[in-house]
């Protein structure tokens, strides 16, 4: 199976890093929102599995709009999509041995825009897919959280660990509904472990890019991206010295699979800490990576905002010691490497990203022509 180079290596690099994940033979493995990144990298990874190892894995892709599935999925006899809102209950007559719950808008835009629905996709869903969870007896139930779950950090505080002290979160605030949701989420997981012996995961995710990402969706990789393949300089409104990490899609699907099939506790975080860099670091990165473009970093501070965001600091780095000393993960892809490899993707793959390119280009040709013709 090749739906292109970078998505094959990809999902390669994830079977060989957990011993060609033999315990999934014959299993059925459902995945919420599997049109996103992660999910699409999960479904992909699966068909691998089948096409390559001979599996025989039944994938069951839950997706509001069946449009938004790779044409190659749908095509396969071993794939049974289920189109519905994952926030609705699910009604399945087969049994299911894997859940992932992925469904989860993960733009700023729409949860700025859309709080109550972001809520529902986290709460809703997590309650639906964990009912069914139950009712299927399954054999795992992973649900995808994210390191906004921590919070604003306390003074002085670096790192976020599982057990450890959590942050500030405005339950007030509709756009923390993304945070909040996930929250509820995690202690309904914790709950039917408890109480019902679900064998839940939770992964706290920290920035994560690659293949399948929005490049349209606010966040300031996706603004950075854009930039690039549309050919502009990346600009700058502040100083760009808040810290971050991003870690690459195939480590981050690696690392869970291995902590669905392998991890003794509920918990893990999975970030990539050894490459934490300021927004300004990362734009720099970007803007090196096709050094024949000339493109530049431009900084358009806001008269009154000099002083903003100035002082270098974190935001609360996700500590990975406990699936890097557990379960021996490591992530293989620094930032340079990574996102080279995701705009390889989007400029040679993407069909939105070229269209995007493609209008940027004829765009900056017509006002060209309209500067010649006036002069």
């Amino acid at each position: 199976m090749i739906l292109n180079r970078i998505i094959d290596e990809d999902v390669t690099q994830i079977i060989e890093d957990n011993n060609k994940l033999q315990q999934l033979d014959n299993c059925t493995f459902m995945i919420t929102g599997a049109s996103g990144m992660v999910g699409s990298y999960f479904v992909y990874t699966l068909m691998k599995l089948n096409e390559d190892y001979g599996r025989n894995i039944t994938i069951v892709p839950l997706v509001r709009n069946i449009n938004k599935l790779n044409k190659e999925v749908l095509s396969k006899s071993y794939v049974r999509p289920v189109i519905q809102d994952v926030s609705n209950p699910i009604n399945l007559d087969f049994d299911i041995d894997y859940i992932v719950h992925a469904a989860s808008p993960a733009s700023p835009k729409i949860m700025k825009e859309k709080p109550l629905e972001t809520n529902f996709a986290n709460t809703l869903g997590t309650a639906n897919t964990i009912k069914l969870a139950l009712l299927k007896n399954v054999k795992a139930y992973a649900y995808i959280s994210s390191r906004e779950i921590y919070g604003q950090p306390m003074e002085g505080q670096e790192f976020f660990t599982e057990d450890g002290l959590l942050g500030q979160v405005d339950p007030l605030v509709p756009r923390n509904g993304y945070a909040e949701g996930k929250k509820a989420a995690e202690n309904m997981c914790s709950s039917a472990h408890t109480e019902y012996g679900l064998n839940s995961k939770i992964i706290r995710l920290a920035h994560t890019y690659g293949p399948g990402m929005t490049i349209d969706d606010g966040r300031v990789q996706a603004d950075f991206l854009r930039n690039v393949v549309s050919n502009e300089d990346i600009v700058l409104h502040s100083e760009g010295a808040s810290i971050r990490t991003y870690t690459y899609i195939s480590d981050a699907i690696s690392a869970m699979f291995n902590i669905i099939l392998n991890g003794k506790d509920i918990v893990y975080n999975v970030a990539n800490e050894k490459d934490k860099t300021s927004v300004r670091q990362l734009a720099e990165t970007l803007v090196s990576i096709y050094p024949e473009r000339n493109l530049k970093l431009v900084f358009d501070i806001p008269q009154g905002n000099v002083n903003q965001g100035t002082a270098a600091f974190t935001l609360g780095i996700l500590s990975t010691e406990k699936v890097r000393n557990e379960l021996l993960w490591s992530p293989r892809y620094d930032i340079f490497n990574g996102f080279a490899r995701t705009l390889d993707y989007l400029e040679n793959f993407d069909e939105m990203a070229m269209k995007t390119r493609e209008e940027a280009l004829l765009c900056k040709k017509k006002v060209l022509t309209l500067n010649s013709s006036n002069n």
